[in-house]
């Protein structure tokens, strides 16, 4: 049976209000202390009952058949999205339709220390091979902890929501000399999954790092597929030595490996899925480059983890900022964003007009922090 986590949020009930609130002339009782009515809404009932949101659902903890600890959000539209503890990584997005949206590689290694290929892998501190570290970095094969810590973040009201935290272990400093804490809240909600990591100096030294969440995106075929709102934009070409282009083409498409990092990139970005019908919508803040990859047939067949046909229902689009890379003084945060969402439409039926989706005319939700 999986077991049930519940959160203390200091909940506090209307009942309970109603029944320890007394009207006495021009004053209100209230927990025993007096406050002066002046004819507008009190701020300390007003602020109590701020908080009288819906209670946060509780966390579902399993164990999968590697041993490996998940938590399982669900809303009550009937989505659902399953977070492991190893590595911080979301590992499944499914529609209220239980149709999954995240590519899992049939092959992935679900044993650490290995990486799990698909999801939403976590690139800390050290994206690909820039650095002397192992490739994409050590957060995504740490085992991370719930954090109790949200003070800075606004409530995850209305959301089905975890908050992961990584801590610097004696193991990481010996290889990357930097005190962090890495802070990670996912939420989801209706059409939405939301990511948003903070990473905090706990140092006494500034230090620098690359940061990505590496978005395996499942699509129905790999050409048919086509990427709107980094037309006109500059690209490192990993295949080129890091060479910079400028892309030429309206829209970015596929018939062979890409590994590029778009920079500057605008807040939004589409993935639109001609076959399914469906769009990606992309929404990042404080991570201005976005890497698109598909290693395409001979690099899949190398990849030990990668089926060899996989790479044609797979698109990684990725929040990211590696070109400048962030610099923390002591005690300094940085905080990103990112919120994947998806719209019905048919772009070859002219039903769907990417420049509406990339201003927002076609999404669902608007971006709330």
């Amino acid at each position: 049976m999986p077991m049930l986590l519940r959160r203390s949020p200091n909940h506090i009930s209307e009942d309970f209000l109603s029944r320890n609130r007394k009207v006495k002339g021009n004053t209100i009782v209230f927990f025993g202390k007096l406050e002066r009515r002046k004819g507008k809404v009190n701020p300390f009932v007003s602020s109590i009952r701020a908080r009288l949101k819906p209670r946060p659902m509780p966390l579902n903890i399993i164990h999968d058949a590697n041993g490996l600890p998940r938590t399982i959000l669900t809303e009550p539209n009937g989505s659902s999205a399953e977070v492991l503890l190893y590595g911080g990584q979301v590992v499944s997005w499914k529609n209220d339709r239980k149709e999954e949206l995240l590519f899992m590689s049939r092959k992935a290694i679900w044993k650490p220390p290995k990486a799990i290929r698909g999801g939403i892998p976590v690139c800390f501190p050290q994206f690909g091979n820039l650095g002397s570290l192992e490739q994409h970095g050590f957060a995504r094969n740490r085992m991370w902890s719930f954090d109790g810590d949200t003070s800075s973040l606004p409530p995850a009201n209305n959301q089905s929501s975890v908050d992961l935290i990584l801590k610097s272990t004696e193991e990481d400093l010996k290889m990357w000399p930097r005190s962090f804490e890495l802070r990670l809240r996912i939420s989801l909600s209706a059409g939405k999954l939301t990511l948003i990591p903070r990473v905090r100096n706990t140092d006494n030294k500034p230090f620098s790092f690359t940061f990505a969440l590496r978005n395996y995106l499942s699509v129905s075929d790999i050409s048919e597929v086509r990427v709107e709102g980094l037309e006109t934009l500059d690209y490192l070409d990993n295949l080129e030595r890091r060479k910079r282009f400028t892309e030429q083409a309206d829209a970015v498409t596929f018939d062979g490996k890409i590994d590029r990092v778009y920079l500057t990139t605008p807040t939004k970005i589409a993935i639109i899925d001609h076959e399914k019908k469906r769009t990606f919508v992309l929404r990042k803040e404080s991570m201005p480059d976005a890497v698109v990859w598909n290693p395409w047939d001979k690099k899949a067949k190398a990849l030990p983890d990668l089926g060899d046909v996989d790479y044609k229902t797979m698109l990684c689009v990725d929040s990211a900022a590696i070109e400048t890379p962030i610099v923390l003084k002591p005690f300094e945060e940085w905080k990103g964003y990112q919120e994947l969402s998806t719209v019905s439409s048919s772009y070859c039926s002219g039903q769907l007009d990417p420049w509406k989706v990339l201003h927002g005319y076609h999404s669902p939700h608007p971006v709330n922090h």
